[in-house]
């Protein structure tokens, strides 16, 4: 039997991505998005209540706690593991045998810890770069390596 070449590709950053497939003339086209709901939050709004405080034991003087964490990389890294997941649901789907994860260094590793074992042998590429901004039909020229260019019937 056999197997039709079905590429995707994944398109995220920190708080937007979206899944893209090439139609039969190769233009690529996204089909699904994702938003993060806390992308354009304040940290307030982020963090529960206020950083805890200590007194020092030879003044009177109090100090507040540093967090270790920034909430926004926090909430980074969480939505890079939610498209993580929507990839593998994709992934069990059928939706495609290939993946391509296009995304910021930091945040392409964190959805490829996040996928499946089985998700995660279909990816036959990751380009470190943020292109959630480009239009679909401004794709092509960055992801030529793994689309042909568009042709179009006349």
């Amino acid at each position: 039997m056999v197997q039709h070449h079905i590429p995707c590709f994944a398109i995220a950053d920190g708080g937007r991505a979206r899944f893209v497939w090439p139609a039969e003339d190769n233009a690529l086209r996204s089909r699904e998005s994702l938003d993060s709901t806390t992308l354009h939050k304040k940290d307030s709004d982020l963090v529960s209540d206020r950083q805890g405080r200590s007194i020092e034991s030879a003044t009177q003087t109090r100090h507040a706690y540093i967090s270790r964490t920034d909430p926004h990389e926090e909430q980074k890294l969480r939505f890079a593991h939610l498209v993580g997941e929507k990839l593998c649901a994709l992934s069990a789907e059928g939706a495609f045998n290939e993946l391509v994860l296009v995304a910021p260094s930091e945040i392409l590793a964190e959805i490829r810890a996040s996928l499946d074992p089985l998700t995660a042998a279909k990816v036959t590429g990751t380009l470190a770069k943020d292109l959630v901004g480009v239009p679909d039909h401004e794709l092509q020229p960055h992801l030529h390596e793994w689309v042909r260019p568009v042709h179009r019937q006349m």
